[in-house]
């Protein structure tokens, strides 16, 4: 009987290649250029791609025998997922694996730039540390987090925020029913806007939210707030959060995902002081990344042997 064949596009750690070939074929292609990816795509069965591949009308053209495709992520914008339910295609991600690492993250950007710690590092870089006026930011304890997109990454960083003293308002597009448990209050996206003085972006991106921070999102802003991105860069109009900075609107922003991504060296936002930029490393830690890929990995595994996939994403 033929072995089901598993094509590997996305650079994973051996015990995850070890885990899948107890299962199946596995073609690991992900060090090779996209053109070359044809063979292997022509008669495999399984796909497991990261958040950078697109799978697209094209590649899916190329793999007629295709029946899952697994992303080692919890975004799926890079899928067309339109055309896999199509083509009748299985699509699972990793969500439930990454919520510590990305809401440490989230909740560091958060101190990072309402303390202007940011601003702290380029003053001792730059030689300025005993200079009067060293950078000033604020308490944590009694300032008000806002978070739009309140599910469990959310509820994450609401944990670490309230150990901090902070107030925690939230906007979904359904008011949840927990507020009592969760110690967050529910506001409207405009009441929200106008509230926090650190607002945390968390939504997927998708029609709805593409573009959703523009210049009249960020009019609405408190003054002098702080705007985080954990998200997808495609979310804020880069060029109105921008403006929004330079005209003295916002007090700055703490971005883990920008658009585009990366910035070019030479972008204004990143000769701002006031803005702290990382290259996307919400999720980027060795363990996390291993469990994120394993899940992968066992959805796969799951699906070839007639098992309920572990986290399938609905059609």
């Amino acid at each position: 009987m033929k072995r089901p064949e598993l094509v590997v596009a996305t650079a994973v750690g051996p015990a995850v290649l070890d885990r899948l070939a107890a299962h199946a074929d596995v073609v690991d292609v992900s060090a090779l250029p996209r053109e070359r990816w044809r063979d292997a795509l022509a008669t495999a069965d399984g796909l497991l791609v990261g958040s950078s591949v697109p799978v697209d009308a094209p590649l899916l053209a190329g793999a007629p025998a295709l029946r899952i495709v697994a992303t080692v992520s919890v975004g799926y914008d890079n899928i067309e997922v339109g055309e896999l339910a199509r083509r009748g295609i299985a699509l699972t991600n990793t969500r439930g694996s990454l919520n510590a690492a990305v809401a440490d993250l989230t909740y560091g950007l958060v101190l990072i730039g309402l303390r202007r710690l940011g601003q702290g590092i380029d003053w001792v870089r730059s030689g300025r540390w005993m200079q009067e006026g060293a950078p000033y930011g604020h308490d944590l304890a009694g300032a008000t987090l806002g978070i739009v997109g309140f599910g469990a990454i959310g509820l994450d960083v609401a944990r670490r925020a309230h150990l901090s003293g902070m107030r925690v308002l939230y906007h979904n597009r359904r008011r949840r029913d927990d507020d009592t448990v969760t110690g967050a209050a529910y506001r409207s996206f405009d009441e929200l806007l106008a509230q926090a003085d650190a607002l945390v972006v968390l939504v997927p991106l998708g029609p709805a939210t593409r573009g959703l921070f523009d210049d009249a999102a960020f009019a609405k802003m408190k003054p002098g707030a702080l705007f985080v991105n954990a998200a997808r860069g495609a979310i804020c109009d880069t060029a109105a959060l921008l403006r929004a900075l330079e005209s003295g609107r916002l007090g700055g922003a703490a971005l883990d995902v920008t658009d585009p991504e990366p910035l070019p060296p030479d972008h204004p936002l990143l000769r701002r002081e006031d803005v702290v930029v990382v290259p996307h490393v919400g999720s980027a830690t060795v363990e996390t990344r291993t469990r994120m890929a394993l899940l992968a990995a066992d959805n796969l595994i799951a699906f070839l042997r007639g098992e309920p996939l572990l986290t399938p994403v609905a059609p």
